[in-house]
């Protein structure tokens, strides 16, 4: 079997890939995963922009 790795992908991104390589890789629906960070950027920006660069900076991308 296969091992699933978190990478970004180059299809289906609007900023990054973030959020459509977290939702790949948990299997959900990208919407959600962006409404997520929606909702962490609400209470001021920081909750949601801080997880996001890092996520950004470690995940690698794929080639797909």
């Amino acid at each position: 079997m296969a091992k699933k790795r978190l990478t970004r992908p180059r299809k289906g991104r609007v900023l990054a890939g973030v959020a459509v390589g977290i939702a790949d890789y948990f299997n959900i629906d990208v919407t959600i995963v962006r409404l997520i960070w929606v909702f962490l950027m609400l209470p001021g920006g920081l909750p949601g922009v801080l997880p996001y660069l890092i996520f950004w900076l470690v995940m690698p991308e794929s080639n797909k």
